[in-house]
């Protein structure tokens, strides 16, 4: 980095989502060497904006003790004794920082230091109201970001060891069991909100397109007005599933704050409540889902979904699903029938390429959540599709890339239709038993043991 000129300092920059510094970075002259020896002062008067000030300060703190680092195990290797020669390679290197780089995420991650006013009520052990929650997720956000050298794609797991840490120092704000997808969720929609206008970067239309983004994303909120006219169309021609002026506004609110990105969650939940009993009665007359959704469209995010779950069973399914994972995963996997079952063998393969005990448990629970159909002798196409087209019109799982735990995805369909993104395999469980009971969707025969087994579980219901 000493030797960098200002252009590649200025991709740098870019690189890291800093693009809005290039300009007066040009202007200043700012190269590899100016950049290493900027102090807290020089930034304040090239930064404008706090945040990236707090960004750039920390991208060079960590260089610089990189730097340190690898001086000083550098010379500890051309000093070592020639009978250890592996240590000196780049390969291992490159695989010491990198185990490094992820023992900080797995072990020593902080929370941020919070402003003294959120320190207060969080030491009063009182829940935050929805501007107070923005602030904390604010905060969370500042710090996964500086954590990550100025990313703004956190992956799944970073986004759980995050929350979790959160949820473990205020356990008060783990709400009915459900506070870890709430917290989630608003940390994941804060990360779209900065990024969004961000339109112009090459790496982060790179990353968009990786990560999910598809064309035309940016342009809902210009169509929602249309879409909202088709709903008070199908109002005025279906009266018998509206009631009154009163339902049209909820409805209406619901599918305007549906495309926001930073949503409040709070009155969603509170107007979900007021127009379940219209959303059961089109459920029981057999409405087509569409339509269903059209009207509820909060019903394709998997923390609606499970809370709708809750609501008629009075059952925590996202919870039930992990404690069934936790218990029986292990079983699972010894069982004789599954032993040369491609998931298995696949599991097998990638389980000798990872020591961490986090990401040897993700694995094992999704081989044991994909295996489950086989060891009851049902049919696994109605429950799953790995790296495969979904062909079943009932509620099945689409699996890409199970046990890569960068690029593995899971997606509910129903109707062969995507209804909701899911975060890991405990998710995805959760949402496909969920579907079956909210949508009021007959079990296949073929997955009926499978369904039966987890329900049993789920209802803490004795059956043979």
């Amino acid at each position: 980095m000493e030797n960098w000129s200002v252009d590649q300092v200025c991709n740098w920059l870019r690189q890291r989502n800093l693009g809005e510094l290039v300009p007066k970075f040009r202007e200043e002259e700012v190269n590899g060497a100016a950049l290493l020896a900027l102090n807290d002062r020089m930034v304040q008067q090239l930064v404008r904006k706090i945040g990236h000030q707090a960004v750039l300060m920390d991208l060079i703190h960590k260089y610089q003790q990189q730097k340190s680092g690898l001086e000083s195990l550098t010379y500890c290797c051309e000093t070592a004794s020639p009978k250890f020669p592996e240590v000196i390679s780049g390969k291992n290197l490159k695989s010491f920082f990198a185990r490094y780089k992820m023992l900080q995420w797995t072990s020593s991650y902080a929370l941020p230091d919070f402003p003294y006013d959120v320190k207060c009520l969080l030491a009063e052990k009182k829940c935050p109201d929805h501007s107070m929650r923005i602030r904390i997720i604010e905060f969370l956000q500042a710090d996964m970001t500086k954590y990550l050298e100025g990313s703004l794609y956190p992956n799944s797991q970073q986004y759980n060891i995050v929350v979790n840490a959160l949820l473990q120092a205020y356990p008060f704000l783990d709400e009915d069991g459900n506070g870890f997808l709430l917290w989630k969720r608003a940390l994941k929609d804060r990360f779209k909100y900065v990024r969004r206008p961000i339109e112009d970067d090459e790496q982060v239309l790179r990353n968009k397109c990786k990560f999910g983004h598809r064309r035309g994303q940016t342009r809902k909120s210009s169509s929602a007005e249309n879409k909202l006219d088709d709903v008070q169309v199908q109002a005025e021609e279906e009266p018998v599933h509206l009631e009154g002026s009163a339902m049209d506004a909820h409805i209406k609110w619901l599918n305007q704050e549906y495309m926001k990105t930073q949503r409040n969650w709070k009155e969603v939940d509170n107007r979900m409540n007021v127009t379940i009993e219209m959303r059961r009665k089109m459920i029981r007359d057999k409405a087509p889902l569409k339509d269903i959704l059209r009207l509820f469209p909060f019903l394709r995010c998997p923390y609606q979904l499970f809370r709708e779950f809750q609501l008629l069973t009075h059952m925590d399914i996202y919870k039930k699903t992990v404690e069934i994972l936790e218990i029986y995963s292990e079983n699972i996997l010894s069982l004789y029938v599954v032993r040369n079952n491609p998931i298995n063998i696949m599991l097998q393969e990638n389980l000798k390429r990872h020591t961490e005990e986090d990401i040897l448990k993700y694995m094992k629970m999704t081989a044991a959540c994909l295996l489950l159909p086989d060891v009851f002798g049902d049919d696994s196409s109605l429950f799953a599709a790995v790296n495969e087209e979904v062909k079943a019109a009932t509620p099945v799982l689409e699996v890409k890339n199970p046990f890569n735990v960068n690029s593995c995805e899971f997606a509910l369909y129903v109707e062969r239709e995507e209804l909701a993104q899911l975060d890991d395999c405990t998710m995805a469980l959760a949402a496909l038993v969920a579907a079956f009971h909210v949508f009021n969707i007959p079990c296949p025969k073929r997955i009926h043991r499978t369904l039966n087994f987890l329900e049993s579980l789920v209802f803490e219901v004795r059956s043979p």
